[in-house]
This record gives C-alpha cells, structure tokens and sequence, in this order.
C-alpha cells in the first residue's frame, strides 16, 4: 500500500442546509476522493460499522480526543471511512459530538473494495465491510500504513490495535514508515 494513490470515487454525501427548511434540512452532495484527500495530509482510518462496540467506544472517541495531537504533528484532517451510507454516518457523528474528525460514508464499499479491504461480514449478518485499517495519505498517496492482522472473510475476531490512534499518532512523530507497515 506505500506509495499507492488512494483510488478515485464519488461519495455521496448529505450536508445541513438551513434553505431546504423542514425539520430534515439537509441536502445530497457529492464529495470526490480529490476533494478529501488532494493536497492536504491526512489521516484515515476504517472500520467495520457505524454504531459497533470498538469504533463508538474507543476508535473514533480516541481520534477525536488526539485531533490537536495529529495537528502538531502536521495532520491536517482525520477522516473516517465506513461501508455504511450517509444518512448512518451522519446520526453516528451525531451521536458521538464530533467536532473534528470527518465522516466519509463509503455507502456502496467502491473505496474500500477499491483499497483492497471489503470483506464479508456474513457471520455478523452486516454483508460487505471495511477490514480495520488506518493509513496516513499525502496528497492522495499513501505514506503509512496501518492493518490489522488476520484480514479475511467472516473473521471470528475483530483485531483492533494496529490501526489505533495511539498507534497511528506513534508512528506519525516518529516518521516511521517501516514500523507502520
């Protein structure tokens, strides 16, 4: 994955938007993998679901508390991705007071199956995931890499640790390619 250009896609996306008026004032938007991810350096985690146990506890709370950490160390946006659309993402983000990491709702798995990630999740009765993973991107190219291990179809576990942010913010202070990898 080092050195790989993320692949391109459209994201559709819902955005608040006080002239649609009515109590569901939002809006479809398309965001493309250019808009998130050109000429900035971010990092990018995935994760199995919206609402699931590990990301809602201790993943996407985690990125949120380290957010000022990431930036110091010259991260200029966190970004989650998850096989879920964007009507979940946006009431997940909703229910976890997200002020600074940003949600990508990869709703049809095309990034994630593009990224080499999308697994079955059959055993769960959740169909087509994202295996956990984080990467720190560059201007559209990967420069860590962050797998969990075990990545296969209808995993029994859920490995959670490699793609940490305590890891990943490790491993950004360092500029330690090698030890992400």
């Amino acid at each position: 994955m080092l050195g790989k250009k993320v692949p391109s896609v459209t994201f559709r996306t819902r955005v608040r938007d006080e002239s649609v008026g009515g109590p569901n004032p939002f809006r479809w938007e398309d965001k493309t993998s250019a808009d998130y991810f050109g000429g900035k350096r971010v990092v990018l985690f995935s994760l199995p679901g919206a609402f699931t146990p590990t990301c809602s506890t201790y993943q996407l709370p985690d990125f949120e508390k380290l957010h000022g950490e990431f930036k110091e160390q010259g991260v200029d946006e966190i970004y989650c991705i998850s096989v879920n659309d964007a009507f979940v993402m946006n009431a997940w983000g909703k229910s976890q007071n997200l002020e600074n990491v940003k949600l990508i709702p990869d709703g049809s798995g095309e990034f994630t199956r593009k990224m080499g990630m999308l697994v079955a999740k059959d055993n769960l009765g959740f169909g087509m995931r994202s295996w956990r993973y984080g990467a720190v991107i560059n201007d559209g190219v990967v420069e860590q890499w962050f797998e969990e291990e075990g990545y296969s179809d209808n995993c029994e576990t859920d490995p959670y640790g490699v793609s940490s942010p305590q890891n990943i913010l490790e491993a950004v202070k360092k500029g330690d390619v090698a030890a992400a990898a």
